[in-house]
């Protein structure tokens, strides 16, 4: 078996793992990229991008069938053809895995090891039956996986998860869709607009990520209109019957309701990818979920050398932030090759979180659970009047923005409506410069412009605070 000699190794290749590979190097550490799977990224291959292919292909249809309302007239049916969609959505998902590939073999080969790593002790890893490699530091960021409950296990490749939808050659009949969260809207209202029958269940009321009352109630009708949307649901049973799943379970009000289905799309969370590291081997902490203890500010294990980045430790499965914390991740593994390592911290953006249905769902900032009562004051707006919004026919949405009774200053959102994805930005932007409500009112709004709608929202907020 070869040994190799190493100031870094980063476990993982994916959006935390080469961020973290290029931080270390540039720190002028020498370092080894150990991958065990497929190069490229979870958000190339099975994530952001086949599913945004995926709602592109259904936002195209649902235009299609709604033009009547602006006189334009569409004669005979909107036909859609499941399998040049999934055709399209592998095609264009495999040209962008093909960017993250051919960067990730731009690393010389000497710096990249093919092979699922374990611990041997805290500083030592066995890369597959090849490589011993001695390391003065490691950095964990092997992602996540999608949690499929025991029940689901036992029907076989009929309950798939998302990383599965995108290998589908056509588009099934009827599915049930197995939670509420990001995928499981996205993934929902995306099949039904491509004309699949779905059926989503939830639980605990959840939708998305939502937490306040009224947005998330708001939220929950709009998505009703697009498939059968079950909050409150409670799965007793669920049996293989041939090619076709049997699912018994008691709808939001109680009622027991037996339905069958081609598929189910289990979007249940997701969990760090830990089992194949042997972390038995180490004298690190571990939680209840296998993953090490981490100080979420260094992403340090402990007092060990070893540092968890991006999906793997579960804090903000985002891209950006898996990037962010990449970077950070190998700059500080980097600082073990001097005698007294000084660590940096990981300095956090304005949280953002999205979820690509139509209309669009967006968090910025505090949430709304997470706030004190009487601290905060809530600007509102409805975009079922907002002008732009309803010259698109696109006015279905409401808008909670918080500000800080005390200080005047913007400190989060909670929203469904059009074009969320831009205003989120904005808002980010915002609370990353510790705005004010008034500063944002001092800012530029075009006519007519969706983003009129925040600045009424923003406007109700100071004028609460003003009578106060």
């Amino acid at each position: 078996m070869k040994t190799l000699n190493i100031d870094v190794a980063v476990i993982g290749s994916g959006s935390a793992g080469l961020p973290a590979f290029r931080a270390a190097k540039a720190a002028g550490a020498s370092v080894v990229l150990i991958e065990g799977g497929a190069y490229g990224t979870t958000c190339a291959r099975v994530g952001c991008m086949p599913s945004k292919l995926l709602i592109a292909a259904a936002e195209a249809a649902h235009a299609a069938r709604n033009t009547a309302p602006f006189g334009v007239h569409v004669d005979g049916g909107v036909r859609i053809d499941g399998r040049e969609v999934m055709a399209r959505v592998k095609r264009e998902r495999d040209r962008f895995v093909g960017f993250v590939v051919e960067s990730t073999e731009s690393i010389p080969a000497e710096e990249r090891l093919i092979g699922y790593a374990k611990f041997i002790d805290d500083n030592v890893l066995e890369v597959g039956d090849h490589t011993r490699v001695h390391a003065k530091s490691i950095v964990i960021a092997t992602g996540s996986s999608p949690y499929v409950p025991a029940m689901y296990q036992a029907l076989g490749e009929r309950a798939v998860v998302n990383d599965d939808v995108f290998a589908w050659d056509d588009l099934p009949r009827k599915v049930a869709v197995v939670g509420a969260g990001v995928i499981g809207l996205e993934l929902g209202q995306a099949l039904a607009w491509l004309g699949v029958d779905v059926t989503m269940l939830g639980a605990r009321g959840r939708v998305g990520p939502l937490s306040d009352p009224a947005i998330k109630d708001y939220a929950r009708r709009v998505f009703s209109d697009s498939f059968r949307f079950e909050a409150n649901a409670q799965v007793e049973a669920a049996t293989r019957e041939g090619d076709s799943v049997h699912l018994r379970y008691r709808d939001s009000a109680g009622n027991l309701r037996d339905d069958t289905f081609d598929y189910v799309v289990v979007t249940a969370g997701r969990r760090p990818n830990m089992d194949k590291l042997a972390l038995h081997n180490t004298t690190l902490e571990l939680d209840a979920r296998g993953v090490p203890v981490f100080d979420p500010v260094t992403l340090q294990a402990g007092n060990h050398a070893v540092f968890i980045a991006g999906d793997a430790n579960n804090v903000l499965p985002l891209l950006h932030e898996a990037a962010d914390e990449g970077r950070m991740a190998g700059h500080n593994a980097a600082q073990y090759r001097n005698a007294s390592p000084a660590l940096a911290p990981l300095v956090r953006r304005a949280p953002i979180s999205l979820v690509f249905s139509e209309p669009g769902i967006a968090m910025v900032g505090a949430r709304h659970a997470d706030l004190a009562a009487g601290s905060f004051v809530t600007g509102e707006v409805s975009f079922e009047d907002q002008g732009r919004s309803r010259v698109m026919l696109r006015n279905r949405g409401l808008m909670h923005v918080y500000v800080d009774a005390a200080s005047r200053r913007f400190v989060g959102a909670e929203w469904i409506g059009p074009d969320a994805e831009h205003i989120a930005h904005l808002l980010s932007w915002a609370l990353q410069m510790n705005l004010t409500v008034d500063a944002m009112l001092a800012m530029p709004f075009y006519h007519p412009v969706v983003e009129e709608g925040l600045r009424t929202a923003l406007r109700n907020a100071a004028a609460q605070l003003t009578a106060a």
